[in-house]
């Protein structure tokens, strides 16, 4: 795509954003909704839901020859279209559901499989993150960038340990990890990539099971900030149920680390 092409898109995405921000917000500062289970046992708020249509709506409207595939409501368009929007109306729902401000809706632009924008708008922390393939990585206006951290000594980890982790980790290997470099938090979800794209941290390593959605937005962001993306095994695969970001001086070093 040429930069033009990604510019006007990327226009479209922050103006979509600022309507799922008002959505969504609403819903968290009112505390009035309700919390059901979908067949995965994962929480979903009838927020979601609203704030996914609103999301849907706008791209159908501007851009009819895209297909848009949502977390809520799958594939809304074109199944076969080159153009496909990503969404996650609201990444960080268990947190959205307690009152934590530590959610966000992630849009992206996949063409040819490929994620080549990436809005991040968390909107009850008041920052926001985009990129496009044709330009720079920014957080609330500002051009970001990874940092320069190449020793896992001097390293900050952000990682999310769940069951599907410690069921495949029997050698410990995710503790060595831990041991080896110099500040070990869980920021958890969007938001420890995002740090690693802003230079904050310098590998973020994710739960198993995550979903496209989850992904397709965060690598554009973390990959024009001069940081790399894979899953667990090394590829760069954004329909994986892994996320590993780092500022790409240590990625090859952490997957050293990880259980395959």
């Amino acid at each position: 795509m040429s930069q033009i092409l990604l510019d006007r898109d990327l226009s479209l995405a922050l103006r979509v954003a600022d309507t799922a921000d008002a959505v969504s917000l609403a819903g968290f500062n009112s505390r009035g909704f309700s919390v059901m289970r979908k067949a995965d046992k994962s929480e979903v708020t009838e927020i979601d839901r609203a704030t996914e249509t609103a999301i849907t709506n706008i791209l159908r409207l501007e851009r009819p020859e895209h297909s848009v595939y949502g977390e809520e409501h799958g594939i809304v368009g074109p199944a076969s279209a080159k153009f496909q929007w990503v969404i996650d109306p609201i990444d960080g729902t268990s947190n959205f559901v307690r009152g934590v401000p530590v959610w966000a809706s992630l849009i992206a632009l996949v063409c040819d499989n490929v994620p080549v924008l990436g809005v991040v708008s968390a909107p009850a922390m008041n920052m926001r993150w985009w990129a496009h393939a044709a330009g720079d990585a920014f957080f609330n206006g500002d051009k970001i960038r990874v940092s320069e951290i190449a020793e896992l000594r001097r390293a900050s980890l952000s990682i999310t340990v769940n069951k599907p982790w410690r069921d495949l980790d029997i050698g410990g290997s995710l503790e060595n990890l831990q041991r080896d470099v110099s500040r070990v938090r869980g920021y958890g979800d969007f938001w420890q990539h995002m740090l690693v794209a802003q230079g904050a941290v310098d590998i973020a390593i994710d739960s198993i099971g995550m979903a496209p959605y989850d992904i397709a937005a965060l690598v554009p962001i973390v990959q024009r900030a001069g940081g790399q993306c894979s899953d667990r095994l090394g590829e760069n695969n954004w329909r994986a149920n892994t996320l590993i970001s780092s500022n790409s001086l240590l990625h090859d070093a952490a997957l050293a680390y990880l259980p395959k």
